[in-house]
């Protein structure tokens, strides 16, 4: 058997179908986000990036910075080892802390990353309640299917935000059935939201628990910028909030808030908790900085949404397809996976404008697109311009409207 046949032709066939996906090397630039260098042999070229979502430029931050700097010159540049031997920092308690009352919940455990926390969280809580059964929504994340699968458990999937669906799954099972409902306040590809609200009424009629994943609103909406629940004023009526810090609070991190008990099992019993070294201190130290900022400084969060109505309304002067669901992100729809990463490299080749390409299996294939996320940081210039280089780009690859990928 010839073991490298198999991965080359495992490759080939990504590359085939245009799924193959490019990892652009790209060098940040403190202070001139949404700025950066693009590496490409071996020479370093200036780029505006529309697909970052480090959403609000926080990891440029001076306060951000200048606690991660004072805190390494403090604590050093590690944690020294998982939460349960000597990686329980301060600073990490501290967060906790700052993240539960964030949220309104008596506690909350932070994870190495938003994906382990979902993971984690979600086959533990799973493996915990014997015989549960959870329904997730059919577009959350691959950290959430990942957990459910994990776990081993009866799943149902209910069709997207159809809350008659999800009703009639629950009805199938008897009221003392543990169940958990799994779903998302914004999904990052199409950039609508769940319905939180109705939801949460089904939770409660059929005695369900919920488990919401905030990680693209956290920082972005509400008053302090807790999330979509803050906004509606719906904290209370989830039981897991799940969190980032690695997106609007521009550093890096995952979490979960909820009760004293449910985060004390998940403490307990996790192992993506227990057996991963824990965040180092200034990283945890910098992110407490980037939300306490964040829950008194809402110009970031202003100039983001005045940005992204202004994107949408040069799109739509120019007849480019997009989704338009009210969020913060920005779906440009191509349809088409060679069309897609063709005028990905047109516009970073030609136009020095950074947007890459999202395929199967993130989204479903035949709707590829562009995902664009601006920021408080771009300019009306930089969104004229992008949406001429944008309208170049497709009538160069008009070719693909004729022909259809199998």
């Amino acid at each position: 058997m010839n073991y490298s046949d198999i991965f080359k032709s495992s490759i080939n066939k990504l590359k085939n179908e245009g799924r193959y996906r490019y990892f652009n090397e790209i060098e940040r630039k403190a202070g001139m986000h949404p700025n950066a260098l693009w590496i490409s042999e071996s020479k370093k070229n200036n780029i505006t990036v529309w697909c970052s979502n480090d959403y609000l430029g926080m990891s440029q931050n001076k306060l951000v910075i200048d606690t991660m700097i004072n805190s390494v010159k403090k604590m050093g540049t590690g944690s020294g080892g998982t939460r349960n031997i000597s990686g329980n920092s301060n600073a990490i308690v501290q967060l906790e802390n700052e993240l539960a009352d964030f949220h309104l919940k008596e506690k909350a455990v932070v994870f190495s990353s938003g994906y382990v926390a979902n993971e984690s969280t979600i086959s533990t809580l799973l493996s915990l309640l014997e015989d549960a059964v959870v329904f997730s929504d059919e577009k959350n994340h691959a950290s959430i299917i990942s957990g459910i699968k994990k776990s081993k458990s009866l799943k149902e999937i209910f069709k997207h935000n159809d809350l008659k669906h999800l009703e009639a799954l629950i009805q199938k099972y008897p009221e003392k059935k543990p169940k958990i409902i799994v779903f998302e306040s914004i999904y990052s590809m199409d950039g609508d939201f769940g319905d939180i609200s109705g939801i949460s009424k089904i939770a409660k009629k059929y005695n369900a628990l919920t488990y919401l994943d905030e990680v693209h609103a956290v920082g972005m909406y509400g008053k302090k910028g807790s999330g979509v629940t803050e906004a509606l004023g719906l904290q209370n009526s989830i039981d897991i909030i799940q969190g980032t810090l690695g997106k609007a609070f521009g550093t890096m991190g995952g979490y979960i808030a909820s009760s004293n008990i449910i985060c004390d099992a998940i403490r307990s019993y996790a192992s993506g908790y227990i057996f991963t070294t824990a965040l180092p201190p200034a990283l945890v130290k910098a992110a407490s900085t980037s939300i306490s900022y964040l829950k008194k400084s809402d110009k970031e969060r202003k100039m983001q949404q005045k940005n992204t109505i202004l994107l949408k309304e040069y799109l739509a002067k120019e007849n480019i397809n997009f989704i338009d669901n009210k969020s913060h992100i920005v779906p440009i729809m191509v349809n088409n996976p060679i069309r897609c990463k063709e005028i990905s490299n047109i516009l970073l080749n030609e136009f020095k404008h950074y947007i890459q390409p999202i395929n199967y299996p993130t989204v479903p294939v035949g709707t590829e697109r562009l995902r664009i996320t601006p920021g408080p940081l771009h300019t009306e210039k930089m969104i004229s311009d992008l949406t001429i280089a944008l309208k170049y780009a497709f009538n160069k690859t008009d070719r693909y409207n004729h022909s259809k990928i199998a």
